[in-house]
């Protein structure tokens, strides 16, 4: 009896999981297979018809079964890209989202214009897997990056990220909420970036189903309004700062407008504003300290 090809098993697996409402169900077959059989995904059309062994086969069914069930294809094969950079994933730790790209963008923007980028002392807020402090580290070689989490397991995840860049010795992890893990009044960083949960509790439920079962929710939710971090992240971030620093915020489109207020109302920052993501809604907030005479 002639052995499924990995033509055949793709296409046949592709139809399966459109029928079980998954979103690009030939990417995700594509992407399932590849990690599989420990190919790229190019090779399952190099070598289309290749039989597979019942092994092979099996093991490639677990995990769509796995993928039908709601959790995340990047926690099946244990990474997500991000800006083209490879980053280790696996529950517990938020998955990077394309739009947090952005905040990385607005980050490199202002340290060019500002000169010297390459001196910079950067502070990722809320790390996660390490995906904003691994890649400004990675574009800005003599950086000074240090970056902190609540939680252990996503520190675990961001260390083995940087380490599988070569950055082990390049960024300094600090286990903390926010910036509680620092003395105020250093006024030591350039740049304070953050991602930090933006989600209302009455939001919550409301999410897909796979990010509600699977996702760490204190990554994910703020309070009622969803702004409970941003608030104490905006609060507490000038003394920290240095003179004509800059703080990056992303969040929720229309948590936006309230954060630039925010700032506004601390009499601390100078110019504010806020850019659009890829999909042309507004997602991060950025403010500039006021400068010092002595600066």
């Amino acid at each position: 009896m002639p052995r499924m090809t990995i033509a055949e098993l793709l296409r046949v697996s592709s139809d399966y999981l459109k029928t079980k409402k998954i979103d690009q169900p030939r990417l995700s077959a594509e992407i399932l297979l590849s990690h599989s059989l420990d190919v790229k995904r190019l090779d399952l059309y190099l070598n289309g018809e290749k039989p597979l062994t019942g092994y092979e086969i099996s093991r490639f069914r677990n995990l769509v079964r796995r993928r039908v069930a709601g959790e995340p294809i990047q926690y099946i094969t244990g990474s997500q890209e991000f800006r083209s950079l490879r980053f280790a994933v696996g529950p517990g730790v938020l998955i990077p989202r394309p739009e947090t790209e952005l905040l990385v963008e607005r980050v490199l923007k202002r340290l060019s214009e500002g000169g010297h980028p390459e001196r910079s002392r950067i502070l990722d807020l809320g790390t996660g897997c390490g995906a904003i402090a691994v890649t400004l580290a990675t574009i800005l070689p003599q950086a000074y990056v240090c970056a902190t989490d609540i939680s252990p397991q996503a520190l675990a995840y961001a260390r083995e990220n940087a380490k599988s860049h070569g950055l082990e010795s390049r960024i300094d992890f600090v286990l903390g909420e926010w910036l509680e893990p620092f003395l105020p009044g250093a006024g030591f960083f350039d740049v304070i970036a953050s991602n930090p949960p933006y989600v209302s509790t009455a939001e919550w439920p409301e999410l897909q189903m796979e990010v509600r079962k699977y996702e760490p929710e204190t990554a994910l939710t703020a309070g009622e309004d969803g702004m409970d971090d941003i608030r104490r992240i905006i609060s507490a971030a000038p003394v920290y700062m240095a003179s004509g620093g800059w703080l990056f915020i992303e969040t929720a489109p229309w948590h936006t407008e309230k954060a630039l207020r925010m700032m506004e109302a601390t009499g601390r920052f100078a110019a504010r504003e806020r850019s659009m993501d890829y999909g042309r809604r507004y997602r991060v907030v950025e403010a500039q300290l006021i400068k010092t005479d002595s600066s």
